[in-house]
């Protein structure tokens, strides 16, 4: 697989845990720069290869005190790039750099009043002197590092801010990356770029064109296939390899038997009649539910579906011996969660962890370096139809994910009707673009009922709504309790064999979007 292209002057997140690198990463693309999330165990020189024009120490849930506390190479602050940390990584700063980090008995949690007592850099003319700031920290900076200047401070926090402009060191003890901290983007950006000196050139344009370029670097004159999946990220991923190399690409549609109601022919027609994309439909249910026969395990069937999907692919690719390029959507938010040396393994995505390792194909992923909300950008300013676009995200292994246990072809289809219910009572509340992602999920379980007088032993439906930018963390989104009498009602009504519906009411972390 060829690594995609990166843009140049990236600025570099270093990763001290949680959730706060992925966030920052956001909050820094939003000012139309470049990001990348990076682990803390980078040495200096790995650092120094990537040629950061910046880099943010992210917040992390340690304290600098603690034995083993997260820390990077001190040959970092010797390489002349301005460094802003943030919450913890401040106080690494301070700690690693003669300032001092005290342990006070005195945190500050949620919304904090700041004072701004010098305008350097961070704080601009334009930000008011009081301003309200999101604290989350126990131990305190009471002294900044040795020839930074306290540019903020509150009741409890000396040094809430402070700046070293000579020596290109920048820290705040608050979160800027949160809503809750009004003015924190201009924080952001102002280190970006005042400090860096960056312009906001990274945009939706300027992603096409570099990655247009990279995939006919990458594919010359081969051809590539590339597997519709029905969701967002496949159809993106198709559209913008199309934009580089037109008919050298055929889209293959596996139907697995998996898919949500009424989407293979929604997808036949959208991407072959009206895209006009050479399209490949391959009618594979009965293969996937033989593969899936007595597979319960949830990585097992990640991995049974993946496996099975690329061999369909190179089925479906007998009449096109010349097709050396499988093209993926794989996103950001895969590659973290399926787990790199930085980071721990959370499930093993579709795109990423299921595949063979004899894969005939060489892998074009245009997306890997873009989160969830990017990539619907791209795919408007690539011409995409909404309805497309703002599709709700689905799981490359399909339906076989929401069904908890082993997959058959009734369980499916009664998934399918309950799912549908649920997506279409969602859009009718005007809540389709509110919603992340509401689907239904069919768990291994029976339970009983009485319904006509007589008793039921059926299955639940447990209905997942949640509410996210970008799918790192979600929380359970608060729907009306009309809407959800009224799914449960049509559901029990309309679907034979369940009897009894709940609603899931878990955030992320600590659960996950899906079930499995």
């Amino acid at each position: 697989m060829t690594e995609p292209v990166r843009p140049a002057d990236p600025v570099l997140v270093v990763d001290f845990g949680a959730q706060y690198a992925q966030l920052i990463a956001r909050r820094v693309r939003e000012a139309h720069v470049y990001s990348e999330i990076v682990p803390h165990s980078l040495s200096a020189a790995e650092i120094a290869e990537r040629s950061p024009r910046g880099i943010v120490l992210s917040g992390g849930p340690a304290s600098v005190h603690v034995e083993g506390a997260p820390s990077i190479d001190p040959g970092v602050y010797e390489l002349g790039v301005p460094i802003l940390g943030i919450c913890y990584g401040a106080q690494l700063l301070a700690r690693d750099l003669g300032g001092e980090v005290a342990r006070t008995g005195r945190g500050e949690y949620g919304r904090t009043d700041l004072d701004v007592v010098d305008q350097q850099v961070l704080f601009g003319p334009a930000q008011p002197s009081h301003q309200p700031v999101w604290m989350s920290h126990f131990d305190t900076i009471t002294a900044p590092p040795a020839g930074a200047t306290v540019t903020a401070s509150t009741p409890d926090t000396p040094a809430a801010a402070f700046e070293d402009v000579d020596a290109k060191v920048y820290g705040v003890q608050f979160h800027p990356e949160v809503v809750h901290t009004p003015h924190g983007q201009e924080v952001l950006e102002h280190f970006l770029y005042d400090a860096c000196g960056l312009a906001p050139g990274w945009t939706m344009t300027s992603i096409i064109e570099t990655q247009v370029a990279a995939i006919r670097a990458q594919v010359g004159d081969g051809r590539a296939i590339c597997g519709l999946s029905g969701g967002v990220d496949s159809a993106v991923a198709a559209a913008l390899v199309h934009k580089a190399i037109g008919g050298q690409l055929t889209c293959v549609f596996v139907d697995t038997g998996l898919m949500r109601q009424g989407e293979g022919e929604q997808v036949v027609e959208t991407f072959r009649r009206h895209q006009g994309i050479e399209l490949i439909h391959v009618r594979a249910g009965d293969r996937f539910f033989e593969k899936l026969a007595g597979v319960t395990d949830p990585e097992d069937k990640r991995k049974a579906i993946g496996e099975l999907f690329i061999r369909v692919f190179e089925d479906a690719a007998g009449g096109l011996s010349d097709a050396k390029y499988l093209v993926q959507g794989t996103l950001y938010p895969d590659v973290i969660e399926s787990g790199t040396k930085d980071a721990a393994k959370i499930k093993s995505h579709h795109n990423v962890g299921g595949l063979p390792d004899d894969m005939d194909f060489e892998l074009v992923e245009p997306l890997r370096a873009l989160f969830k909300d990017e990539v619907r950008k791209v795919g408007t300013e690539l011409g995409l139809p909404d309805e497309i676009v703002w599709r709700q995200p689905f799981p490359g292994p399909g339906l076989g994910v929401r069904i908890i246990g082993e997959v058959t072809p009734e369980k499916v289809a009664m998934l399918q009707r309950a799912d549908a219910i649920v997506r279409e009572e969602v859009k009718s509340a005007g809540l389709e673009r509110e919603i992340w992602q509401a689907f239904a999920v069919l768990p291994d379980i029976r339970s009983v009922g009485v319904m006509g007088d007589e008793r039921t032993y059926g299955h639940p439906i447990i209905i997942r709504a949640v509410t996210s930018e970008d799918a790192m963390t979600a929380d359970w989104a608060r729907l009306p309790y009309e809407l959800l009498e009224t799914m449960s009602g049509r559901i029990i009504n309309e679907v034979a064999g369940i009897n009894r519906v709940a609603y899931d009411v878990t955030s992320k972390p600590p659960g996950t979007i899906e079930w499995e």
